[in-house]
Formats: structure tokens, sequence, C-alpha cells
């Protein structure tokens, strides 16, 4: 794909990108309205949480999957469509059942944007710069969350029926499923993989199309040690402040303090591992998180908060190295789906390192299961020994 559609491409699939995270995240703003609107307890709360995150989570492979036949930018735009009604129909939900219900879509139509626009960018920058167009994707995705939960938050506390936004931003989805076809089309990307020719040398590719199991193995390990560090942290990052002696309010603005130093390395990390190789960035990246959460435990408590921005960077940037490198390991045709399980692995470790780490917690105190996410990280560096190799053979493949 020449340069210029390689660009379209990307900035459409960001455009998507910004919509989806933007949807999914005000849902996080949206939990304690829905629950004083329709009189939900803690119970219903988590489940309504636990119905988008669920159907998220299980549709990601068979998006992948079904991709092949339909097309990605068909399927995308299902999905982008599923997205849009289910939140119009939130934003008219009478009761509980309407909005578990409408959540579940929701997810399930989520579930078809990361690995479908993964595959769609990786496709375009196949002849060179997959880690820098990833890493933009992957940046916008956070800035579609800071837009979208910070204008409904503004409609909110300035006396506006919380139904206004949500409403309107499925109406947003809706449109935007035309535009995904539309532009796509005219792009001519997103289309069905063409199959390799009808060259009777040509292998024909089967299965799941990963060329080195190995070091697809391991790259998916590092995504692993790489999720449940973050999410970990993420989780009890303010607690452990608080029993820093860090005031509360401003141990709770960890989060918001972290995710805008990981905006930044999304987007940085994927521009240096163009420059100096995908092994270095990920071992700069992980071992600065791991230096980077020691050094939060053994500073004093503001020292400890004024360098949480910094280990952001790295604690998120790692993930946009990471989701350029599955186009190097995959077979074209079979990006959906590998993206698909990618993703789904991901999501599922980061649904279980946060039980890990609370129930670690509890026996052996909250610093002591930081201390431990602190040295998990560091597993990541042997995987890359393993990794290694099969890089190096994808860019001699490639030259």
């Amino acid at each position: 794909m020449e340069k210029r559609n390689a660009r379209k491409t990307l900035f459409t699939c960001c455009g998507t990108h910004v919509l989806h995270d933007g949807l999914a995240d005000i849902i996080y703003v949206l939990l304690p309205v829905l629950a004083q609107t329709f009189n939900l307890n803690f119970a219903q709360v988590g489940l309504i949480r636990g119905a988008h995150r669920a159907a998220l989570t299980l549709f990601q492979i068979p998006a992948g999957l079904l991709a092949e036949r339909l097309g990605e930018r068909n399927l995308l735009a299902i999905g982008t469509l599923i997205s849009g009604l289910a939140f119009i129909w939130l934003g008219v939900a009478g009761g509980f059942l309407a909005v578990l219900a409408s959540l579940f879509f929701a997810g399930l139509g989520g579930a078809f944007q990361h690995p479908l626009c993964s595959s769609i960018v990786s496709s375009a920058y196949a002849g060179g710069g997959r880690r820098a167009a990833l890493g933009t994707y992957n940046f916008s995705g956070d800035l579609g969350k800071f837009i979208f939960a910070g204008v409904t938050s503004l409609v909110i506390a300035g006396g506006f029926a919380w139904q206004r936004p949500v409403i309107g931003f499925g109406v947003l989805a809706v449109v935007s499923a035309v535009a995904i076809v539309v532009a796509f089309t005219i792009i001519g990307a997103g289309g069905r993989p063409e199959p390799r020719g009808h060259d009777d040398d040509a292998p024909k590719v089967t299965g799941w199309g990963i060329r080195n199991p190995v070091g697809f193995s391991a790259l998916c390990g590092i995504m692993i040690v790489d999720n449940t560090t973050r999410n970990g942290l993420l989780t009890f990052i303010a607690f452990l402040l608080i029993a820093k002696g860090v005031p509360e309010k401003l141990a709770v603005t960890a989060i918001p303090v972290i995710l805008i130093g990981g905006m930044v390395g999304k987007l940085a990390c994927g521009f240096l591992a163009e420059r100096i190789g995908i092994i270095r960035t990920v071992v700069i990246t992980e071992v600065a998180t791991g230096i980077g959460i020691f050094l939060v435990l053994l500073l004093p408590n503001l020292a400890a908060y004024a360098i949480l921005p910094i280990i952001g960077v790295a604690l998120n940037g790692t993930s946009s190295v990471l989701y350029g490198t599955v186009g190097d390991l995959v077979e074209s045709e079979r990006q959906s789906r590998v993206f698909g399980l990618f993703y789904t692995l991901g999501t599922l470790s980061g649904i279980l390192a946060p039980l890990a780490y609370g129930a670690l917690g509890d026996v052996i105190g909250i610093e002591a299961a930081i201390t431990v996410a602190a040295f998990v990280v560091f597993l990541a560096i042997p995987l890359c020994l393993v990794l290694r190799p099969a890089v190096h053979a994808a860019a001699a493949a490639g030259d």
C-alpha cells in the first residue's frame, strides 16, 4: 500500500479507536449515575460492568475469525453499528435488565475494534513503520478516553440528563459505521484477505498462520507480564501512596497522572522501536518500569508521587512495541484472528492480575504485593532473549 493510503488508513483507524475507547470509558463515568437512576446495589453495578467486559473479552477471537470471511472493514462497521445502537438503547433504558443487555451488546460491538483495526494498520505498514503506526493508533485510544469521559462528566456536572451524551454518542457511532465502510472502500483497505496467488509453488496458509510459534509465544508471555504488572499497579497504587502518607485526595489522582505519562509512552515507544529495535526498546521499558516501582516503594511520599508520570511512560509504552510486532510473526491472511487472540490474552490477564495482587496484598500487605509486581516485570527480559531470534528472522525475511 502506498504511503499516502497507509496514512489515510491509519487516520481512519485512529478515529475508530477514539470512538470505541471513548464509548468504553464513559461507562466508568455513568456507573454511579446509573446506580442512582435505577436504584442499583453494588452487586448489580458490578454485574453491568462485568457484562460489558465479558462481551469485550469473549468476542475478540470470533471477530478475527469472522473477518476472514466478511472482510475487516465490513465487520468493523457492523461492530460500530452494534455499539451505537446499544448506547442509544442504554439512553432510553427503563430498568436494570435493559441496562445490562445494552451494555453487553455495547461490549460485543466494541470487541471488533481492537483486533480488526490493529490488523488493518499492520497490513497497511507491512513495508515498514509498523511500530510507529501502531503506537500512534494506541495513543489515539487514550485520547478518546479523555475526550469522551471528559465531555460526559462536564455534561452531567452541568446539570443535564445523562441520557443526552449517551444517545448523542450512540448516534455518532451509527453514523461512523457508515463512514468506516465508505472511507476504507475508497482507500482500498480492510477487505477480505487476498489469496497468495495461483502459483503452484506458493505455500498455502493453514491454521493460525503463525510463522514462529516459539517467538510468538514469547511475545504473548511478555505481553502477559506487562499487562499483569500494569493492571496490578494501577489498581493498587493509590492504596500504596496512602499507606506511605500521601493525602487521600492527592493519592486518588495517581491514576490520571500515570495515564498522562502513558499516553506519551504509547506514542513515543513505537517510534523508539523503529530507531533502536524491538528487543532493546522492550528491555528498556520493562527495566525502567521495575526500577520505577522500586523507587515508588523506597522514596518518601511526595517524591514517590512525583515520579509517577515517568513510570507511566515506561509502563504503557511497551504495549505499542508488542502490538507492532504481531504482524512480523504472522501471515497477513491470519492477522485479524491472531490479533483477536493477542488482545484476548491481554484482557484476561488484565482481569486476573488485580484479583491475584489483591489476594496477595491481603496476605502479605500492599507494599510487599507491589514489590512482587516489580520483580515480576523483570521476567520479560529472558522472554526477550527467546523472542530475539524470531524478530531477527522476520527482519531478514523482509529484506
